[in-house]
């Protein structure tokens, strides 16, 4: 039995604003639909840290990182157009 990898992403958003909570959906919905039980997600509010923001050179919010499995992966937006957020993430192989 292979074991399937874990994917980790970090999604930083903008206080609450309607385009980071429509990203956070959409990150949900793709993970459960894609990744059932096989991810982690951390939300980083860049009002909250911006340094964290500063250092990670994020400039746009929602900006998701994919950072595993290698290769490590950004995507800026809602993530609203999921096969366009699966090929980019390298998610379009990945069986549910």
């Amino acid at each position: 039995m292979s074991r399937r990898a874990l994917y980790r992403f970090r999604l930083y958003v903008a206080d609450g604003g309607l385009n980071s909570a429509r990203a956070i959906a959409n990150l949900n919905a793709i993970c459960q639909a894609q990744l059932s039980d096989r991810h982690e997600i951390e939300i980083v509010d860049v009002y909250q840290q911006p340094e964290r923001a500063l250092t990670d050179a994020i400039f746009m919010t929602p900006t998701l990182v994919k950072l595993a499995p290698a290769p490590t992966r950004r995507i800026v937006g809602t993530l609203s157009d999921v096969p366009i957020v699966l090929q980019v993430l390298g998610l379009t192989a990945v069986v549910a």
